[in-house]
């Protein structure tokens, strides 16, 4: 798979779960289940990488996965506990686990085709 695909690929699966769980924490904080600055405390480690996945680092793509980790844990609790949410817990998993196939691939491809990467010993 070329890099431009697969950038495409997760870049539009990032703005997905960025769009996703941010009118689900934002819904959640206006009907008062939570507090809207807890809600809103949510959403700050999902776009802290938003910059670096937009433009294609592919550095950003590599650490990105380690706070998809928390999303993941967050649906995969969802998933567990809920019985209402059920759909939602399963959109949310499957997209993350696209995402955390697809970054590091990314990342690598993308850091070989600039020649980026870890210097060997002599």
């Amino acid at each position: 798979m070329e890099s431009s695909t697969l950038f495409t690929l997760c870049r539009a699966g990032y703005v997905i779960l960025v769009i996703l769980l941010g009118t689900w924490f934002i819904q959640q904080g206006m009907s008062g289940e939570y507090s809207m600055l807890f809600s809103l405390l949510w959403l700050v480690p999902l776009l802290l990488p938003l910059k670096g996945i937009l433009t294609g680092k592919p550095y950003t793509y590599a650490w990105a996965s380690f706070i998809l980790c928390l999303y993941m844990l967050h649906a995969l609790t969802l998933f567990y506990v809920t019985d209402t949410n059920f759909i939602f817990a399963l959109i949310e998993s499957l997209l993350i686990g696209a995402l955390l196939i697809g970054f590091p691939f990314y990342a690598r491809i993308r850091g070989r085709e600039l020649g980026l990467g870890l210097k060997k010993k002599k």
